[in-house]
Parts: structure tokens; sequence; C-alpha cells
């Protein structure tokens, strides 16, 4: 399985192309909306969540709301281009001189970028480089999503920080995880902790600054055995760490407890097993469900930390590539904090990393096929 996005943050829309779904998987597209729906979500958004609907149109691999095996192809249009953008980003038109982007922002793609390709004009960097392409990403786990519940497991997250604010909450129960996160502003499972996290948020707003935070994506009924130790790129563990540390401000990732496991014993950090009815079983899952790279029954569990937006409303001191003299970095309109959406996006690419390692160790070309092979693991299971 392998997926490909292509568009701008202002352009016509965002496409992306999901290879190697099996046949015959039914699509619902109410599960595709409801998922591009939460990633628009969260208190510390901007205007734009309230702009864009995200509608996802299928275009290919998918016919009478069955998938046939051929690739997936959609579009995402995006609902300002027409109204405001077309003279600024059009594909062939002539470009409009003087609205160059040139005071290259901190933190962002904007200079690296302009050097690497040549750019005068950091726009055709940012542009790609915005996390408006998450939107793409957020339809393939949609249809991700819709593969692994067939197999009988389910993906959420929840927010565990913003701004230094941390929650402890234990996310419980994963299939009832993101109905509960869902329903708070931040995504948080601690109410005072979340109302603290929005306070946090509105001082941000209010001195024109941006916030980061903490996040946890889980999957439950993962059999055991996905993935692989004998080579690196087989790992389970590369495999989801690599996926999320590419959504656009993790800067982060660890998997189970593995940010502190530095401080304890191995005495205190490992996962005991006991025998139970005759099963294997952990009281502790430390390792994150993950153990030498393979899925170990247990719930497979990602934290990622996401660093403050780099589009602040009261812009950082930089340069100015045209000129080369200090400048003030350019304001591009963003999120105060899009820590709970980037929750939702490392959601996303956990359902999709699951999804191909699932296909990469036991294959199968159509539904039945998977879901035979998936049973047998399970049946196989200590």
């Amino acid at each position: 399985m392998r997926f490909l996005t292509a568009g701008e943050s202002h352009g016509k829309g965002l496409t992306v192309i999901l290879e190697g779904v099996p046949a015959n998987l039914d699509i619902d597209g109410a599960v595709v909306r409801d998922e591009m729906n939460r990633r628009r979500s969260g208190f510390g958004r901007g205007p734009r969540m309230r702009l864009e609907e995200d509608a996802v149109e299928f275009l290919s691999g998918v016919r009478f709301g069955k998938t046939t095996g051929a690739p997936i192809a959609m579009f995402i249009k995006n609902g300002e281009y027409e109204k405001v953008w077309s003279d600024l980003m059009s594909p062939l038109g002539a470009k409009k001189e003087g609205r160059e982007l040139t005071a290259v922002r901190p933190g962002h793609a904007d200079l690296a970028g302009a050097v690497k390709y040549a750019q005068s004009d950091a726009r055709n960097i940012l542009e790609r480089a915005s996390a408006r392409e998450t939107a793409a990403r957020v339809a393939v786990g949609a249809v991700c999503r819709i593969f692994l519940a067939e197999l009988g497991i389910c993906a959420g997250s929840h927010v565990i920080g913003i701004g230094g604010e941390n929650s402890d909450a234990d996310a419980g129960d994963i299939r009832t995880l993101n109905a509960r996160a869902d329903a708070d502003p931040v995504r948080c499972l601690d109410k005072r902790a979340s109302a603290r996290m929005i306070k946090l948020i509105e001082a941000a707003k209010e001195s024109g600054d941006t916030l980061g935070g903490r996040i946890r994506a889980a999957a439950s009924g993962v059999p055991v055995g996905i993935g692989s130790h004998i080579q690196f790129d087989k790992r389970l563990d590369y495999l989801l760490a690599a996926l999320v540390m590419s959504v656009q401000a993790v800067k982060c990732v660890a998997i189970g407890d593995g940010a502190g496991a530095d401080a304890l014993k191995g005495s205190e950090f490992h996962d005991r097993m006991y025998l139970k009815n005759g099963k294997i079983v952990r009281e502790t899952n430390r390792a994150g469900g993950i153990e030498g790279g393979i899925s170990n029954g247990e719930n497979i569990v990602v934290e990622a930390v996401i660093k403050p937006i780099p589009s602040l409303a009261s812009p950082l001191e930089t340069v100015d590539i045209a000129t080369m003299t200090s400048a003030a970095a350019a304001a591009e309109r963003s999120d105060v904090c899009a820590v709970p959406a980037a929750g939702v996006v490392c959601e996303a690419m956990l359902c999709y990393g699951l999804s191909a390692a699932i296909l990469e160790t036991s294959g199968g070309d159509h539904m039945d096929e998977v879901r035979e092979r998936i049973a047998k693991k399970r049946e196989a299971a200590l």
C-alpha cells in the first residue's frame, strides 16, 4: 500500500492517490466526511476552517460504494481558490509582479526551500509545505480506518498537552476514545486541564503568538505478528514513527512510554508477562504494543510532540531575501493552536501505517482473503 499527494494550500485543490486497497471493501461516505470534519475542529483554529468544506470527491478505484482493487484517486477542492486566490496561484496565467513573499518565516520551509529550489518567491515553497496538505492525508486515513474496522481494529487519539499544560488522563477503551475526546474543545480527556489549555490559547491569541503541544494516538485489536524484526524497514515501530514524524509541525515521536524510558531501570520499564486462563498477558503496556518491530497484541500507542505554528500574528524578526535586509516575517493567515487537529492527522497516519503493515505481512487482493488471513493470525496467538 502507498499514497501520493499533490496540491498547494491555496491552489485549486488537493489530489491524493491511494494504491493497494484490497477489492470489495465497502466505502462509507459518512465515515470519510466525519473524519474530514474532525480535522477542521478544535479550539484555536483559524477562520479558514469555517470557510473550507473539505468534501472528498472519489475519482477512481471505487464503484457503487465498493473498492475495485485499482488505485483510489480523491480530490479535495479549495473553496476559496476562485474567490480569492486564482490570480495569485494560477497554474498557467501571467504572474502578478510585486506580490512575492520574500520575508521568510523562521520555523517554516520558506528559506531552506527557496535555496534548495532556486526560488526568489517563497510562496512557491510555503504553498506546498503548508499543513493544508494534511487534508489529503486524513482522506487516506479515513479509507484505511474503514479497512481496519473490517478486521476488528479501531484507532483514536487525544491531546495530552498544550503550551506546557499537561493531562495524564488514560485513553481507556479505544473504541470510545474519539467520541470522548471530540466532545472537548481541545480534544483533552481531562476537563480541568482542558480549561487551562483553553486559557493559554486565548492568551496566545491576544499576544499574537502560537502554541504547540502533545498528542497520543492509539489502536486496539491489532493482532500479534504485524511487522518484522528481519530488516530495519520492516519494523512496525520504524514505519509508524516515520509516518507520524512526517506530519507538518511534529518534532518528536515516541512509541508507548518511550519518551520517559531513559529515566527508568529495565525492571521498571519492561512489561512483565503472566499466564491467565492459558493465555500470555501483560498488565502494563509501556512498549506501546510493539516489541522487536512486531506487534505483540497490546494496544499500539504513538505519542507526538507538536511545535508551535511558525506563522505568527506578531511576526518574528527575519531577513528579506529580495533585499537582504532585516524585516518582520510575512504574516500568513494561520491558527493559534492546531494541536487538536494534529492529533487527528497523526491518527490518520497510524491508520494508514497499520493498514500498510497488515497487507505487507498478510497480503490479500480482496477483503475475503484479508479477513481469512488475519483470522488465522488471531487463532495462532498464544
